[in-house]
């Protein structure tokens, strides 16, 4: 496919190799403005914005995913396949299912479990399950960051779920969270598939906004969209560190 391609019109050269993917475009301009330094708008398509600029010296793209797998799907697809990133980290909101996790703690997918009929689409066969799981690399580096930084950070499963709302309630959630399942989001898993495909490296770190169990635990979408800077900061220095191990 020529670029730019249909939902990013970026030249090849305004995307760097780490590209931090938040589901807010809002997000993503919030990023650029007070992180990157000299950041430039890049991409504005479908008013999914893109920026590119430095942080602590290395080229960064922040990037909007939109919202669910199949979304995030396109994104990131294009950017690993045509745009020859090599890491994407998704920085988004997760909802807590174990008890012990509050608002605003850094949750890390080691793997992405998933109702979606998206892996399917790989034609691995209709017995066989591919588990979506986060790029160790950069897993083990985000942990090191957090650790540097003082950040506790929890690793584990997580569920990338295709519905946002459940006509059953939260008690569709009951045997995730019996299973160890630590939050619940809607597109790890589709990127973790994409990155496997493409042989690049993939890593989704969560906010905790809200907790299923605890309904009134629960972050405004303003909060949501200016305030996880712990999460964005570890995101935004793993991307050096990865940089410095290229």
């Amino acid at each position: 496919m020529s670029i730019p391609t249909p939902h990013i019109n970026a030249r090849k050269d305004q995307i760097a190799k780490t590209v931090l993917m938040p589901g807010d475009p809002l997000r993503a301009k919030f990023i650029a403005e007070n992180f990157l330094t000299d950041p430039v708008l890049v991409n504005n398509v479908r008013g999914v914005q893109g920026h590119t600029g430095t942080w602590k010296g290395v080229p960064v793209t922040v990037m909007a995913s939109g919202m669910g797998i199949p979304s995030i799907g396109i994104y990131s697809w294009e950017l690993f396949n045509f745009y020859d990133v090599d890491n994407i980290i998704r920085i988004g909101s997760a909802g807590a299912l174990q008890d012990d996790l509050k608002l605003r703690d850094v949750v890390a997918g080691q793997a992405a479990c998933t109702n979606s009929n998206y892996v399917k689409s790989f034609g691995l066969g209709e017995t066989a399950t591919f588990a979506p799981i986060a790029d160790y690399t950069l897993l083990s580096t985000a942990v090191q960051v957090a650790k540097e930084r003082g950040v506790s950070i929890r690793v584990g499963n997580i569920l990338s779920s295709d519905p946002f709302y459940a006509a059953e309630g939260c008690g569709k959630n009951d045997l995730w969270k019996r299973m160890g399942v630590l939050a619940v989001e809607m597109e790890a898993a589709g990127l973790y598939a994409n990155a496997a495909y493409a042989g690049k490296r993939a890593l989704c770190i969560c906010t905790i906004s809200d907790h299923i169990y605890r309904p009134e635990d629960n972050l405004p979408a303003e909060e949501r969209q200016n305030s996880f800077t712990q999460m964005m900061e570890i995101a935004l220095d793993t991307a050096v560190a990865m940089a410095k191990m290229a």
